[in-house]
């Protein structure tokens, strides 16, 4: 049996990115003990580290609360929740303010002033971040202000008591032993998710940890139809996620025609100009995924510094918009539907951003905003909630549960069925040119690795318990993933489906949830207050300028 180790605490915070780093700070400041647990290095792990740019609305700079709302809301087609976006904007400023007095510099101009770029259609804005390494200086906060802050541990299953949830359960990656945290309230900050696709490589460490433990307590989960696909060079993947290329490699430049030039088809035409009427929606990514499907592949990148490129889609295969995915909130303080568990950052689904992703660095800073709303509800819940007293069968329970891969003499390794995984949802006609009868085809192999492979997976060491429980976890964001796309039947921003090319506001003008009922995985469609609603008697070519193929 594995080694146990007991860590009390007020909060606990799992995630040490951006949002749970504000988590843990904010959470210190009520003056609650506070510790923060990372699967990685607290600082380094996950897509914090490679962010660049930080929306920032401040009316000070001459920025219209209005015109900013109208452009999110028809970028988001209609779909954003706007409390949420309205919230992100109002508070990034001052998040904004915590981090430049934490240390964190951001470009200036000239005249020393804050050096703004405009984002996509000119309306919204971002300040760019100076340090590459200004997640550790984050990290180097929460230390200073009194944050315990656990490394190399992975969270694996929540801990659950008197219908809350009172801490967790984790696996160290340097022995085989077991973490048991009992906290007052947790907050998950563990990021978005993916099937370890090899062009992204934030999304190698994100596994869907939080959503899964999250719905397997019973928390609701927001759909995960509208997908993030991003685009990359075939022969330096990698380079999407890097400022600067290797030795030897162009400098990555942003111009007129972005950051690898222009985009051209087979047929030596630029894209996505072609076809005629398709969306040329620059937040959609889909323009690759048009042209293969039109049979006009390959797609190359011509730019001064890189040369002639292949570039292929599909670069963060299995992560949603973002904040379109994530444990769904149940009100403005990132509190789940399970009390004592909350979220933040791309671990939070509040529909910011909508259908798309609308506004340039508003994911770092909708996750700076969630993570200190999050840190201060958890504080204030722990401060009026008395020491847990967790029930032995129930940590019995979460123990066999993480630790019965070891025991288990053989059966399936996680890497093979990892791969089964990827080979299933990666083709572009599975999660970006969809239609019903492909994905319902993928959805009975996902079905038949939950069902059959995943509980005979095996490990021989705490790494590959890791995957274990990593690879059950990708299962279920596939599964969640191929329901959501299926339940909307339409078209809508990030969600495209052959079969349904149009949007369908009368009935689609909703976000979906899942949940977990009687052993099966029910969709909830949420419809959105009809005072968000677009003016419905407006054409619909007003309504959405943008085309989809088959329109």
């Amino acid at each position: 049996m594995p080694e146990e180790n007991v860590v009390e605490t007020d909060v606990l915070v799992l995630g040490g990115g951006i949002a749970g780093c504000f988590a843990a700070i904010k959470a210190k400041e009520q003056g609650v003990n506070v510790t923060l647990v990372d699967k990685g290095y607290a600082g380094k792990s996950g897509q914090t580290p490679y962010a660049t740019g930080y929306m920032v609305f401040n009316p000070e700079w001459g920025d219209n609360l209005d015109i900013w709302m109208n452009y999110i809301n028809k970028a988001g087609e209609y779909v954003n929740n706007r409390e949420w976006a309205e919230i992100t904007l109002r508070e990034s400023y001052a998040r904004y303010q915590d981090l430049v007095s934490w240390g964190i510099k951001f470009q200036k101009g000239e005249d020393g002033k804050p050096l703004r770029s405009t984002m996509f259609r000119g309306v919204t804005g971002a300040v760019h971040l100076v340090d590459k390494d200004f997640a550790q200086v984050m990290r180097k906060q929460a230390v200073k202000c009194g944050v315990k802050v656990m490394d190399r541990i992975m969270a694996a299953e929540l801990l659950r008591q008197d219908e809350r949830v009172v801490g967790a359960i984790g696996i160290s990656f340097e022995c085989y032993s077991l973490f048991i945290f009992k906290a007052k309230a947790t907050v998950v900050c563990v990021g978005g998710c993916g099937f370890k696709p090899a062009g992204y490589p934030p999304l190698s460490q994100l596994t869907a940890d939080g959503e899964a433990m999250a719905y397997r307590a019973g928390a609701e989960i927001l759909g995960k139809e509208f997908v993030d696909t991003h685009f990359t060079r075939v022969d330096d993947p990698g380079i999407i996620g890097r400022r600067v290329p290797p030795a030897g490699r162009g400098a990555l430049t942003p111009g007129p025609e972005g950051p690898f030039g222009k985009l051209i088809n087979a047929e030596g035409n630029k894209i996505p100009d072609r076809p005629p009427g398709v969306s040329t929606y620059p937040f959609t990514y889909l323009a690759l995924e048009f042209e293969t499907h039109a049979g006009r592949a390959p797609i190359f990148s011509c730019s001064d510094s890189a040369g002639k490129a292949t570039m292929v889609g599909g670069a963060a295969l299995g992560m949603s918009v973002r904040k379109a995915e994530g444990i769904w909130t149940v009100n403005t303080k990132c509190a789940s539907s399970i009390p004592g568990l909350y979220a933040a950052g791309d671990a939070l689904g509040n529909m910011q951003n909508g259908a798309v992703y609308s506004t340039g660095g508003s994911a770092l800073a909708g996750s700076a905003v969630t993570g200190t709303r999050a840190g201060v509800a958890a504080a204030e819940y722990a401060l009026q909630t008395e020491k847990p007293l967790i029930d032995e069968k129930e940590v019995s329970r979460a123990k066999e549960y993480v630790c019965l891969p070891v025991e288990r003499k053989g059966g399936f390794s996680p890497r093979w069925v990892t791969q089964v995984l990827q080979n299933t949802m990666m083709p572009y006609f599975i999660l970006h040119v969809k239609h019903g009868e492909r994905m319902q085809a993928a959805l009975t192999i996902i079905e038949f690795l939950r069902d059959q492979l995943a509980p005979k997976l095996f490990a021989r060491d705490p790494h590959e318990l890791r995957l274990v429980h990593e690879t059950k976890n990708m299962i279920l964001n596939a599964e969640m993933r191929l329901r959501s796309a299926i339940f909307r039947t339409e078209s809508r921003g990030n969600h495209y489906r052959e079969d349904y090319p149009r949007r369908d506001d009368t009935n689609w003008l909703a976000w979906v949830t899942l949940k977990e009922e009687n052993g099966e995985m029910k969709t909830i469609k949420k419809p959105i207050p009809e005072e968000w609603w677009p003016d419905l008697s407006e054409p619909y070519e007003e309504r959405y300028p943008f085309r989809f193929p088959g329109e």
